[in-house]
């Protein structure tokens, strides 16, 4: 009957674990506070577009070229 004592000894110190724990928990739960801020929210995007669109005008400016060499 020796192992009888022992397992609710381990018992014993796993639902003191466990109370200890839920404890912890209980206690910082009040802690922890989610607030939505006063100002919103900037989230500013600077995109360079500035080599697609002078690619593009490349393009279009040698096609132009090439269709009306007279000019140039």
């Amino acid at each position: 009957m020796a192992g009888t004592g022992e397992r609710a000894r381990q018992l014993g110190l796993a639902a003191m674990v466990v109370a200890s724990a839920m404890t912890s928990c209980l206690l910082l739960g009040g802690c922890i506070t989610v607030k939505a801020p006063d100002k919103p929210i900037v989230i500013e995007l600077n995109i360079n577009i500035k080599q697609e669109v002078v690619y593009r005008l490349a393009g279009d400016a040698s096609q132009t070229i090439d269709s009306n060499k007279d000019i140039f």
